[in-house]
């Protein structure tokens, strides 16, 4: 595959953004990873000589984390985010990742890409490091959808977790909502229960806040405003627990004798949670692989979000398209 990235995109950019991809690229030999941006400030933070598989595309500035996303790319066409999208949407490359501005990453895919045939708006799919991963979405494109947004997003998710997870059969996809019966939630989801179960997807049902982390499915569908709610509960609920057992081993000396003993298992834990593991959320619905970064991204989550693509495989937009136009097709019974 070919990566394009915004070296310039994030709050560590760009020593750490061309740090990872570089590292990234040592371990996908088969793969170009194209760093976009003004070329000086790159080629300072280069340390050597780079292999063979990395390569400079000279491009304008990063847009700012205060900037409208829209009015900036508009401005600044040439924008390192903006050219990294023009390199997918030209064919030179088949994913972009930027960590910089969100906004400013949905916008260049959208203006530059453009959607699906069949998916009205996009949405944001993050994974949910528990023991057994899950991958939420939306969880910040889209706060107002309407239920076949839903379905849409349960189709793409269910399309990338395969890939993703190396799932040996069809992604288990579930709705987030308030109860397990059919008819609890709002309207929304309530008929979006009613799309989902008919589409042919492998779906089971309602999944309760509750049960998000206790493996009931490998896809969460709802609303962007109610999964960013999610995700951030989620982050904060681990960082204050992870809080609390550093002071429960600190606080006393049979604590930090415990915690002697217990510190490989407990770094293991923290490892497993810690966002840079995955390094970034893929926006699904575009036409064409685009991956957000964690603003705040160092070398191992640009390195391990690079990885992600790669894993995730080439010919990825085509099948989620395929299965838009499947799932819209009509039936011998009507439409479907």
């Amino acid at each position: 595959m070919r990566l394009a990235v915004d070296a310039l995109g994030g709050d560590n950019a760009p020593r750490e953004v061309v740090a990872g991809a570089i590292a990234a690229a040592r371990r996908l030999p088969d793969d170009g990873v194209y760093l976009v941006g003004i070329q000086q400030q790159i080629e300072n933070s280069l340390d050597g000589e780079p292999p063979p598989n990395v390569h400079v595309r000279p491009a304008g500035g990063p847009i700012g984390m205060d900037e409208e996303p829209a009015t900036a790319l508009r401005a600044r066409p040439d924008a390192s985010v903006a050219v990294a999208a023009k390199m997918v949407r030209g064919g030179e490359a088949d994913a972009f990742f930027s960590a910089g501005n969100t906004g400013a990453t949905v916008a260049a895919a959208l203006l530059r890409l453009g959607r699906l045939d069949g998916c009205r708006r996009p949405a944001i799919a993050t994974v949910l490091p528990f023991r057994r991963p899950v991958l939420l979405l939306d969880s910040g494109a889209t706060t107002m959808c309407r239920p076949q947004d839903l379905l849409n997003f349960a189709i793409l998710g269910g399309v990338f977790a395969k890939r993703y997870f190396g799932l040996g059969e069809e992604a288990r996809v579930g709705l987030v909502n308030v109860g397990e019966e059919p008819g609890k939630g709002t309207d929304l989801a309530r008929e979006a229960h009613r799309l989902i179960a008919a589409s042919g997807l492998r779906f089971v049902g309602n999944v309760e806040g509750r049960d998000i982390g206790g493996g009931a499915a490998d896809v969460l569908v709802t609303d962007g405003f109610t999964g960013n709610v999610v995700l951030k509960t989620a982050e904060g609920v681990a960082r204050e627990v992870l809080g609390m057992v550093r002071s429960a081993v600190t606080g006393s000396l049979a604590g930090r004798l415990a915690g002697a003993v217990l510190r490989p298992r407990l770094m293991a834990v923290r490892g497993q949670v810690d966002p840079e593991n995955y390094g970034g959320s893929f926006l699904l619905g575009a036409r064409g692989t685009v991956v957000i970064g964690h603003g705040n991204s160092m070398a191992r989550g640009v390195e391990n979000a690079l990885l992600g693509i790669s894993r995730s495989g080439s010919g990825l937009t085509e099948e989620m398209q395929r299965a838009l136009l499947s799932a819209s097709a009509p039936t011998a019974g009507g439409q479907a």
